[in-house]
């Protein structure tokens, strides 16, 4: 092949790939010439993501969330990023980021294999696991104690997939219950409609604090899998998914980090090792 054949190869290779390398940043030249950013978030995951008394987005991942934003601004020469919020449910939260909705959710969405063939994810922002809220006067200790029992779960979570999977590999016959939202899945615990819920084990903990008689209910010392958790982004777009890991990493590697995590579980103590050493390893150096 001589060499004007050989230019004229490489530019076909060359020149649709320069193409779609433009497409795949379109989100973040939107969000840099718009000068706003639209935020998918949770109004039910206390402490992740819900609504405060005035109705405003709070929470550990709508703090962290708008920290990125804050930095994302000024990464892409666009500072002061307006967020336009737009409210999801646990149904709709992917769909929102994966058809332009949102450019990004801020709640507590577990990374998985599956997940990843609609929408993609930042670096982890927290961990935590599948676990069980029970009726006290059942004494639950495990999951093998809910045998022959009802235990509800939102329906088409991780969590599903996680209790159903334990239920099989531990032998449990337990009858497994489809929940809409965890609300629900309180108002049946306090009824004596479930006796357990799954969820993550946070979350568990959030909504038994909003219950009639806290003491009624009791969480069990079972974790059924191990949760973690990422800010959603859209697919095909590794310019905004590198700003926001960049931000991130800003993030970990300052006392901000401290700030968040002890505003939202200080009361719990220290973040545990896995979470510590989650923040280490997303503190990528630049």
């Amino acid at each position: 092949m001589n060499c004007r054949s050989l230019l004229l190869a490489l530019l076909v290779a060359v020149v649709p790939a320069l193409a779609a390398g433009q497409a795949l940043d379109a989100r973040l030249k939107k969000i840099k010439d718009t000068k706003t950013i639209a935020i998918a978030h949770r109004t039910d995951a206390l402490p992740f993501s819900f609504l405060d008394e005035s109705k405003q987005p709070t929470g550990y991942s709508i703090d962290l969330c708008k920290r990125v934003v804050g930095l994302l601004g000024d990464q892409i020469g666009a500072p002061g990023l307006a967020i336009r919020w737009v409210p999801v449910t646990t149904q709709t939260r992917f769909d929102a980021v994966a058809k332009g909705d949102a450019d990004m959710e801020c709640g507590s969405s577990s990374v998985t294999l599956a997940r990843m063939k609609q929408v993609d994810f930042s670096n982890f922002i927290f961990v935590d696991g599948t676990g069980l809220l029970a009726r006290a006067e059942l004494k639950v200790r495990s999951l093998s104690d809910l045998g022959g029992k009802k235990i509800g779960v939102v329906g088409g979570t991780s969590n599903q997939t996680a209790l159903e999977r334990a239920l099989k590999e531990r032998l449990v016959n337990a009858t497994v219950v489809k929940l809409a939202a965890r609300e629900e899945g309180l108002a049946k615990l306090e009824a004596g409609e479930i006796d357990a819920l799954a969820s993550d084990q946070l979350l568990l903990l959030g909504l038994g604090s909003q219950a009639k008689d806290t003491k009624a209910l009791a969480m069990v010392d079972d974790v059924l899998s191990f949760e973690p958790y990422a800010i959603v982004l859209p697919r095909n777009e590794p310019g905004l998914r590198i700003e926001v890991n960049s931000a991130l990493a800003r993030i970990y590697r300052s006392s901000a980090m401290d700030d968040i995590f002890g505003r939202w579980f200080g009361s719990l103590g220290a973040p545990s090792r896995i979470v510590r050493a989650m923040f280490a390893l997303g503190a990528i150096p630049e």
